[in-house]
């Protein structure tokens, strides 16, 4: 059947108009001039930590102002495509039109899940931390696979991804892995990968090959910024210091510069042993931990307001994926049932359609439990 152009050019039209009244172009100039003023001081790289945060968001805001830009001039140029193939009679030009408006479609779908990331904390940068759960070495190296995963999706986008602490298993694999992704909305785009992850695949570490169950839990957290409160008193916080290992527990610096926090009141740890001095690590480990105090602070006062509210319906459940191998291919989410039967695009960083879903799924979850 022949596509409806009009009818077609039409809705993308009216996706743009409601995706530019929540992006609003205005305000991105006024952030993007800011943010060039910002980025212009003679001092800006005294402070690295916090020149690399104003061009990340220069850069960003910059690119999110160009694709609107652009997506109004393609969907212009997609209307003059469509009236020179009418008037030509000409098949070729009408492929092209096709396959631009797919392009476009595309497009305005992602940028229209962005428009719903506006959490207290979706603008934010991320803190990733996966740990192996159930299921032995199969576990650990399940772990290192989901790693690979995020760093891969990461790279595809050109995101800055920095592993801080590894933590590897004896046999193959890792015990734990926490990495950062310094890109704004990194937290809202990333939150909905938090849950357990379960792996089901014929064991290359079982030598009579039986199919092994085996599980890992990623943990998202938004990473604190400078204007962010929250008080540790010194005398809450154990410091161990450590040598950075490497794989079969074999030691990578001579020096102790890892370090190992643990706020005693909560019990949470956090180790750092990516950077080169002592006195770096226990920075980037104390800034992780406030952020994972800030948010345990959020998510009790949440749990105090749910209490005062009655039970709501929108529970995550434990397990939210589901990656099968054996015996058969697939990947599922068993929240937004979006699967697909390539494991292994799934497992090089392909997983903007789970993303996708995922945020989509969760503003449909917010939506019931606010209609109640």
């Amino acid at each position: 059947m022949a596509t409806d152009f009009p009818s077609e050019i039409s809705a993308l039209r009216n996706t743009l108009s409601q995706i530019t009244a929540v992006t609003d172009p205005e305000a991105l100039r006024a952030q993007i001039a800011e943010l060039e003023v910002a980025a212009s001081a003679p001092d800006l790289w005294d402070d690295p930590e916090k020149a690399q945060g104003v061009t990340s968001r220069l850069s960003h805001a910059q690119a999110e102002l160009e694709r609107l830009e652009r997506l109004d001039s393609r969907v212009d140029d997609l209307e003059t495509l469509v009236e020179l193939a009418g008037e030509e009679d000409d098949a070729e030009t009408l492929a092209e039109a096709e396959s631009e408006l797919t392009s476009i479609r595309k497009t305005l779908a992602e940028l229209e899940v962005r428009t719903l990331l506006a959490g207290e904390w979706d603008a934010r940068e991320a803190v990733v931390t996966i740990r192996s759960g159930a299921g032995g070495v199969d576990a650990a190296d399940f772990a290192e696979m989901l790693l690979r995963m995020y760093l891969r999706w990461a790279e595809r986008h050109g995101y800055d991804a920095k592993v801080l602490d590894t933590s590897y298993a004896e046999e193959a694999g890792l015990k734990s892995a926490t990495f950062e992704v310094k890109v704004p909305y990194a937290y809202g785009t990333l939150s909905v990968e938090a849950g357990t992850h379960r792996l089901v695949r014929i064991s290359p570490f079982d030598n009579q090959g039986r199919r092994q169950t085996s599980f890992a839990a990623v943990e998202v957290i938004p990473l604190i910024e400078p204007t962010d409160h929250i008080d540790i008193p010194e005398s809450d916080i154990k410091v161990d210091v450590f040598r950075s290992s490497g794989p079969g527990g074999q030691s990578v610096n001579t020096t102790d510069s890892a370090v190992r926090l643990t706020h005693l009141p909560t019990g949470t740890v956090v180790s750092m042993q990516d950077e080169k001095s002592q006195i770096q690590n226990r920075a980037a480990a104390m800034r992780v931990l406030q952020s994972r105090l800030l948010l345990l602070k959020k998510e009790q006062e949440a749990a105090q307001k749910k209490e005062l509210a009655g039970d709501i319906k929108a529970s995550w459940g434990d397990q939210m994926r589901s990656y099968v191998l054996q015996p058969y291919q697939m990947v599922k989410d068993l929240r937004t049932e979006h699967e697909v039967g390539n494991p292994a695009a799934v497992f090089d960083g392909d997983i903007d359609d789970f993303i996708d879903a995922g945020i989509r799924w969760r503003r449909q979850q917010q939506l019931e439990a606010e209609r109640g």
